[in-house]
């Protein structure tokens, strides 16, 4: 065990043999420290958390109560083999969050990124990874190898299928199913997932520029309405733009996926 003289923990607390405590981490009342956890500089855990496993907590992040982080997959395929979580900076992880370590058949990781806000009861589940500034709000879930894009949201209530991508600035609203891919700055909504447009309220708060806003409107309705396949739609998207929000859409729909696409109109 190798905790900073400069961290605090109570009394109470439990640091097994082998974890790495760095300086300023607090370790509020009750929580568990396995041997192979990593928390580095400002970490602050509540109390009565949890965190084993492989499992290394970036700098600043904050812990509420009874959140379990690095718990084994809940995935029949996982036979105990060491894989991982990491979570990045700054995160704000809110109460009985879950987050599990991946399995070796999804690459062994599960990655979380920077700025996070994963609100109470939501699920994390083996092997996915979120990039930076994704909120899920309480009582969503991530399904296995789940790819999360920069600023994606995830309303609350909502369940994510295993191995669907959610681009770039996407938003999924409340208590939404979404079992195919989401293009970037889509929006999703209805029971059973249905594109309904564009997050145009998120583009507008990030600064996007109007001439991009524009750009993206007529994508959108090309690739609602436009002929042939929606991938065919989208590489003639790819021939005609200038706007790089367009191109990241492009490249999104043509690039590699395990899972069929969310269409406009269709869920």
């Amino acid at each position: 065990m190798a905790v900073d003289p400069g961290a605090e923990v109570h009394a109470s607390a439990i640091i097994e043999d082998g974890a790495v405590i760095e300086a300023g981490v607090t370790i509020g009342p009750f929580c568990h420290i396995g041997p192979k956890v990593v928390l580095r500089r400002g970490v602050r855990l509540m109390s009565h958390v949890v965190v084993q496993g492989i499992t290394e907590i970036g700098e600043d992040t904050l812990v509420h109560p009874f959140a379990v982080l690095g718990g084994i997959p809940q995935d029949k395929k996982f036979k105990g083999e060491e894989t991982t979580l990491t979570v990045g900076k700054r995160n704000r992880i809110r109460e009985h969050v879950t987050m599990n370590t991946g399995t070796e058949g999804g690459g062994g990781v599960t990655r979380v990124g920077d700025d996070g806000l994963f609100m109470a009861g939501c699920h994390i589940a083996h092997d996915c990874i979120l990039g930076n500034n994704v909120i899920v709000v309480n009582n969503a879930a991530l399904a296995g190898h789940c790819i999360i894009d920069d600023e994606v949201i995830i309303g609350g209530l909502s369940g994510v299928h295993q191995f669907v991508r959610i681009g770039r600035g996407a938003i999924i609203g409340a208590v939404t199913m979404v079992t195919n891919d989401v293009i970037p700055h889509g929006l999703v909504q209805a029971p059973r997932g249905h594109l309904d447009g564009l997050n145009l309220v998120g583009l507008k708060r990030r600064g996007v520029a109007r001439s991009d806003i524009t750009a993206l409107r007529a994508a959108f309705q090309m690739l609602a309405q436009g002929e042939g396949a929606f991938q065919d739609r989208a590489r003639r998207l790819g021939e005609e733009t200038e706007s790089d929000y367009v191109r990241e859409i492009v490249d999104f729909v043509t690039g590699a996926s395990d899972r069929s696409f969310l269409t406009p109109g269709k869920g």
